[in-house]
This record gives structure tokens, C-alpha cells and sequence, in this order.
């Protein structure tokens, strides 16, 4: 289970290297994964809000006994 979310955060770092946040303005990718601001396209928010349900669902008892929905 602690590797079901792996898919996802490899997705993300993906999707902010190729943003405007991290090439253009150089910024690290924890700075740019926070922010809510034109410079980083909206796939990119879908995946960290998904990726933040599915490290939620990590920590909840009742999706950790049915395991966590892989990606």
C-alpha cells in the first residue's frame, strides 16, 4: 500500500517540470506543487489534489483494510 501512490507523484513531478513555475522562473517543485497561481496548468492541480486524496486514503482506517485505489 505504501507504494500505490507512486504512480501519481511521478506524474506530478512530471507535469511541474514541464510548468512555467520550475522552467521559467526556477523555482523548486515543493514551492511550485503549493501554489495556486496561473503557473502551473490546472492538470497539474488535478493531479496533486489526487494525489493528496490518495495519500489521505494511506492514513484512513477504513480505505487501508480495503487497500488504497491504485493509480
Amino acid at each position: 500500500m505504501s507504494k500505490s501512490c507512486k504512480g501519481l507523484a511521478l506524474e506530478l513531478v512530471k507535469c511541474l517540470s514541464e510548468s512555467n513555475c520550475v522552467k521559467i522562473e526556477n523555482r523548486p517543485y515543493k514551492e511550485c506543487a503549493g501554489e495556486k497561481s496561473p503557473a502551473i496548468p490546472s492538470e497539474c492541480v488535478g493531479l496533486r489534489e489526487t494525489y493528496f486524496n490518495c495519500k489521505r486514503g494511506q492514513v484512513d482506517m477504513r480505505a487501508r483494510i480495503r487497500g488504497n485505489k491504485g493509480y
